[in-house]
């Protein structure tokens, strides 16, 4: 069985970005190290690692659960991922139509805001 604590920051690293993990990496103390050593291992290596379905699927099913559960900092980072997940303005809209029928319109209106505000900064960095 291959190493999940290395399988997990590779995809965390390809999702997220060199920069983004970096920075957390550098940020990580003594007293969050459990934390993050167990979100590289299970999230990162056990579940985003998987090829059962694609990066893109993935991003989109995790916006939509973000979204639903109010998670709008993991929210807002996750929309940027998707600039390395493949996953476009359109999938996202389609899966925050669904947060609004499953989880909520407020929920859905918010995460929306949320979503324009972040592809217009991906936008604005880009110039």
């Amino acid at each position: 069985m291959p190493d999940m604590t290395e399988k997990g920051m590779a995809t965390r690293r390809k999702v997220l970005g060199d920069a983004h993990v970096s920075r957390a990496e550098a940020a990580k103390t003594p007293f969050d190290e459990p934390f993050q050593s167990l979100i590289t291992e299970a999230a990162w290596g056990h579940v985003w690692s998987r090829d059962t379905i694609s990066l893109r699927e993935r991003s989109m099913l995790t916006i939509a659960l973000l979204a639903g559960l109010g998670n709008d900092h993991e929210l807002a980072m996750h929309i940027r991922a998707t600039a390395n997940t493949g996953a476009t303005e359109s999938d996202v809209m389609e899966s925050l139509l669904h947060v609004a029928i499953y989880a909520g319109v407020p929920r859905a209106n918010h995460a929306i805001k949320i979503a324009k505000d972040t592809f217009a900064q991906m936008r604005e960095a880009t110039k």
